[in-house]
């Protein structure tokens, strides 16, 4: 019988490139995170197919088109792969939150439609963003949701644990993700690591306090 695999979704904006209050409306606006080209290289080391899965309104509010996204996905992966990372597919979701679609984050649908074209276990993937939307599309689908403090993880570290309480896993980053990651593949709990513990005590790193 085929032995479906688990995968990594990343969310975008926040987690891979620095958010913008005014959207990431062309490659010149875009501007990696710090360190996050070697994450990813870091994720295809275990061998798990990489997606990228975001909610970009932005088309159907108009701010930008199909092809402008398209370009700079393809901008993007170049640049992964050229860093010896590989992200399998990107999906994004064009609609609104009056749209009531179901692929817009909360909502799974990018994790079903990647599960259902790459025969994957959504139960043993995981999945990395920087809000509770994030968390939240994951646990529709058993997946394991880990927040980041960069983008928005900060202002969101309550609301997914009002919601969520001890159901989901915090990271400084997405370095510290990968750290994370590896060892549950290992089969170690996937607790949290040393930098993010030490960045909740009042002696912050001064690299920590800027995460934070």
């Amino acid at each position: 019988m085929f032995d479906r695999v688990g995968a990594i979704f990343l969310d975008r904006d926040g987690v891979i490139n620095q958010n913008r209050i005014d959207h990431v409306k062309s490659w010149e606006d875009f501007e990696f995170v710090p360190g996050a080209l070697e994450s990813i290289r870091g994720l295809t080391e275990t061998g798990l197919p990489i997606f990228v899965v975001t909610n970009q309104a932005i088309i159907n509010r108009g701010h930008i088109t199909v092809e402008t996204l398209d370009d700079i996905h393809d901008r993007m992966l170049k640049a992964i792969r050229g860093a010896g990372g590989e992200v399998t597919k990107v999906y994004y979701c064009p609609h609104d939150n009056h749209e009531k679609c179901g692929c817009r984050k909360p909502e799974a649908g990018m994790l079903l439609q990647a599960a259902e074209e790459f025969g994957l276990d959504l139960t043993r993937s995981f999945i990395v963003g920087d809000a509770w939307t994030d968390v939240a599309a994951g646990q529709a689908v058993g997946a394991q949701g880990i927040l980041v403090m960069t983008g928005r993880g900060r202002w969101n570290f309550v609301s997914c644990w009002n919601r969520f309480g001890l159901d989901f896993s915090a990271a400084c980053d997405l370095e510290d993700a990968v750290l994370m990651i590896k060892e549950s593949l290992r089969g170690n709990p996937m607790a949290s690591t040393a930098r993010l513990r030490n960045a909740f005590h009042m002696a912050l790193h001064p690299e920590t306090s800027l995460v934070l």
